[in-house]
Parts: structure tokens; C-alpha cells; sequence
């Protein structure tokens, strides 16, 4: 199924699902692996959603796609190092550390992390310890935000 019957056939039934169960629906892919097609629709809410909330989506959503041909259905959590696609995203990681892979090297590296200053629809710009770096968004591979984790430190132990 063509990108375009996602947007048309799939898209507003999940929307209109999530909107029902009062769900941010973030995504829906429908992709080939190996001997199948997998329809993945990805939910979320504000403060995270719960593995129950996915399947409680999951078996609402599922008898109202009948129609859609698909070998299987997955119904995921983004994960926190989603890849920013929508303003929503962009709005959301809006100074916070991001990882910019480029489809081309730039500078000699394909690969930038730094803050995230400021986004429109042609360009992202991303301060790191060089200074700004104003990018195509024709250009970006993919742009995530970088999760870090700080381990509280324990002290010493006997």
C-alpha cells in the first residue's frame, strides 16, 4: 500500500480511534518483512502509555481496519528517541540535545549533536560546541532526541 492509501484509508481510522480513547496518534507505517506485511500504528499519550492502553487500542482499532490488507498488526509505543517528523515533535525537543544524521557528510561528519534551536519547514538549526549549524531538512537522514541517563552516583561502599 502506496504511502498516499496510508494517508487516505488507514490514517482517519486510527485517528479517529485515538481521538476516542483520547491517544496522540504519533504514526502508522505499513511495511514488508520477511513473508509479511506489518501495519504498525504508533500511540501515545502525555507522561507515556501503558502496555495496556496498547492493547486496549489495539482491539478497538483492529475490527474497523477489515478493509486494509495486512499480514499483521502492531500497535507500539514510539519510545522516548522517537524520530522528530511533525511540528508537534520538533515543538516538544524544542532545546533539548538532539542527534542529526545527514544523508550527505557535512564538514567531513554525517553525524551532528547539539541543541535544538529553532525549526521551519525547510530548515532545522542546531547549536552544538562549534556554534550553529543552520541544516536543509532535505538534508537529515533522520533527527532524534538524545536520551540521557544519569546514574545516581552511590558512593563508595566497604
Amino acid at each position: 500500500m502506496p504511502r498516499r492509501e496510508i494517508q487516505t484509508a488507514v490514517l482517519p481510522i486510527c485517528q479517529q480511534q485515538a481521538d476516542e480513547m483520547h491517544f496522540e496518534l504519533v504514526d502508522a507505517e505499513l511495511v514488508k518483512e520477511g513473508p509479511g506485511r506489518y501495519l504498525r500504528i504508533y500511540i501515545d499519550r502525555p507522561g507515556g502509555i501503558t502496555l495496556d492502553e496498547l492493547e486496549a487500542y489495539h482491539r478497538a482499532v483492529q475490527p474497523r481496519l477489515e478493509k486494509i490488507e495486512y499480514d499483521f498488526l502492531e500497535v507500539c509505543s514510539p519510545g522516548l528517541d522517537r524520530p522528530l517528523k511533525k511540528d508537534r515533535d520538533f515543538a516538544r525537543a524544542l532545546g533539548t540535545k538532539v542527534e542529526v544524521k545527514l544523508y550527505k557528510a557535512e564538514k567531513g561528519s554525517k553525524l551532528i549533536t547539539g541543541t535544538l534551536r529553532a525549526w521551519d519547514e525547510q530548515s532545522v538549526t542546531i547549536e552544538d560546541a562549534q556554534g550553529a549549524h543552520t541544516l536543509n531538512r532535505k538534508a537529515l537522514a533522520v533527527i532524534k532526541p538524545v536520551i540521557e541517563i544519569d546514574l545516581e552516583d552511590e558512593g563508595d561502599s566497604v
